[in-house]
């Protein structure tokens, strides 16, 4: 199980215009392979009336790679494949990508839609926000009032997640630390605590944890 990687925040879509062909590009997040195919299915009842739509999924489940595209009747190799490429260019997992196309009546030759497609695909991806998925642990420290200015500073400064915060009679603060920085963590709870608080250790998760560049 890798600690970290790449995918995209939310939904997103652009559009190109290529010699009057109109390309639409949808962006989606997904977890699973039927969801893909889900949103597959919603963008073409959407588009009913496109010449084209061409899609490309990556997902992984359960530690396998799940691979698919289409051409939708394009030229083999021309559609789906470069969608594919552009994903695994830009270093993404757990998205799928349909790209519309609106025929405008100029020719534009293999090479002219293995760019279309390609860009289109790129945009909605950038316009969909690159975020960093990271491996984490769920960590609750259970503390007195006093010490809850010293343990928010920590967290603070290392960049955790707060999952969540309750108020009792103590404090409770669920916080997402990744899980090589786990141990390091517990000593700085000790450390700013003076081993007067509580830590425990829960389940493992993917969060996010940082935006991310399309050439990072």
């Amino acid at each position: 199980m890798k600690n970290e990687y790449k995918t995209i925040r939310s939904f997103g879509t652009a559009e190109l215009v290529e010699k009057k062909s109109r390309f639409i590009a949808s962006a989606k997040p997904v977890s699973s392979e039927e969801e893909a195919l889900e949103f597959i299915s919603r963008m073409k009842s959407r588009y009913w009336d496109a010449t084209h739509n061409v899609y490309a999924y990556f997902v992984v489940k359960d530690g396998s790679a799940i691979q698919r595209y289409s051409d939708d009747g394009e030229p083999a190799g021309t559609a789906g494949m470069p969608v594919l490429e552009i994903i695994k260019k830009l270093g993404v997992r757990d998205l799928v990508v349909v790209v519309t196309r609106y025929f405008g009546g100029t020719l534009l030759g293999a090479a002219g839609l293995v760019r279309a497609y390609g860009r289109a695909a790129q945009l909605a991806i950038e316009a969909a926000g690159l975020v960093m998925m990271r491996l984490c642990r769920s960590v609750t420290v259970t503390a007195e009032y006093s010490l809850l200015g010293k343990i928010r500073n920590l967290v603070a400064s290392n960049g955790y997640a707060v999952e969540k915060v309750e108020y009792g009679q103590d404090i409770e603060m669920t916080v997402y630390v990744p899980i090589d920085m786990v141990e390091a963590f517990i000593k700085q709870i000790e450390e700013v605590s003076g081993a007067g608080a509580l830590v425990e250790i829960h389940q493992s998760k993917y969060v996010p944890y940082e935006s991310v560049s399309a050439d990072s």
